[in-house]
């Protein structure tokens, strides 16, 4: 309502009241108009955050209406992260692209090459194993969007987008009730990790340890959150055990079997559910972590990601990806970094972006621990 003096009275005369009509006219539409100002100004800073990392609608355009892959527009962004200088001898053997991949053209939606996905990794279970259990979210989050934004201004030819990586079967160093190694977690533990992904407009990876169980028996229980667009899977060969082994006691193992099952495990649903194209996540350190990655067979519907997953100082680190990522090809790189492990002495520093983006090739998954 407005104040008092704005309200006419009937003692006053036909000059005055039109004066007084006139002034109040005047008030609302200048309110309107600001009101409509505002209203632009926060559409605008929508549209802004969309741009920076609004996955949950364009995944859910892509759904829609897909948007078709332009195989020259995907070749030459594929060139590019190849990450290659011009000046490099013609005589260099060049292994990026993939040759496994040449030719893989992912069906319409899919977030790669086009993005890189800036990942918070962790359980809320657990401080120990990554920053999501660290801190609530209404620090975690900050941090996370903070971080993309870093990227983005290191590299705005390719927009980062925020996911949250949690751990939703862990390996335990107890055999538990079936003797397998593992724990899965509660449906309202996974249902918040959505949640988040959805509060930065980005993507959920479920990540599995599978102990002494196997993705035969595991994959199919998240079934019903792969189901959703944003949701993409990760496997970590590092806690695959075989024949009874405790998790810890030595590093597991996938196959290319393995990882492959997982991919066409994930190119079913896609199919069935009429879905863009899902993220596979694969983490490695070691050599026999991933055995026959020749055999690795990148789908149309899945998007392979081999992820250097070691912690240590920086010329170690580098060394690991170089010696287990880049010089065994698959289809696209990952890089992890830890705010703890590494800056562990000696180590006195993370990796930048600036440093990682020299890469041959340059990372498309960066994963914050």
């Amino acid at each position: 309502m407005f104040p008092s003096k704005f309200l006419p009275s009937f003692s006053v005369d036909r000059r005055k009241l039109v004066l007084v009509l006139g002034t109040a006219f005047f008030v609302v539409l200048i309110y309107i108009i600001g009101f409509s100002n505002v209203f632009a100004v926060e559409y605008s800073k929508d549209n802004a955050s969309a741009t920076l990392g609004g996955v949950a609608q364009k995944v859910a355009a892509a759904v829609q209406a897909p948007q078709t892959i332009n195989p020259a527009q995907y070749d030459l962004k594929m060139q590019a992260i190849a990450n290659y200088a011009s000046t490099t001898s013609t005589t260099t053997t060049r292994l990026w692209p993939a040759k496994g991949a040449i030719g893989i053209y992912p069906t319409a939606g899919a977030l790669l090459p086009d993005h890189r996905i800036i990942a918070y990794y962790g359980n809320f279970y657990s401080t120990k194993m990554g920053i999501l259990g660290q801190n609530p979210p209404s620090v975690m989050i900050p941090q996370l969007q903070a971080v993309v934004a870093k990227w983005n201004a290191a590299d705005p030819s390719t927009p980062a987008i925020p996911a949250i990586d949690y751990i939703a079967v862990t390996a335990q160093g107890s055999p538990g009730a079936d003797n397998k190694y593992r724990f899965r977690m509660p449906p309202d533990q996974v249902n918040e990790a959505i949640s988040l992904a959805n509060q930065v407009h980005g993507i959920v990876i479920l990540d599995i340890q599978i102990g002494d169980s196997n993705l035969q028996t595991e994959l199919p229980l998240l079934t019903p959150y792969l189901k959703q667009a944003n949701v993409h899977l990760a496997i970590d060969p590092e806690f695959a055990m075989h024949n009874g082994a405790v998790p810890g006691s030595v590093v597991g193992t996938f196959s290319s079997a393995d990882i492959n099952y997982a991919a066409t495990f994930l190119q079913k649903i896609v199919q069935d559910n009429n879905l863009p194209p899902k993220i596979l996540v694969v983490h490695r350190f070691t050599q026999n972590m991933v055995t026959g990655y020749q055999n690795i067979k990148p789908l149309p519907e899945v998007q392979i990601v081999m992820d250097m997953d070691g912690w240590g100082s920086p010329a170690k680190k580098l060394n690991t990806y170089q010696t287990f990522i880049a010089s065994q090809p698959v289809q696209f790189t990952g890089f992890k970094l830890f705010y703890k492990n590494d800056l562990k002495p000696p180590s006195t520093r993370m990796l930048t972006p600036s440093e990682l983006l020299k890469l041959t090739p340059q990372p498309l998954f960066i994963q914050y621990q």
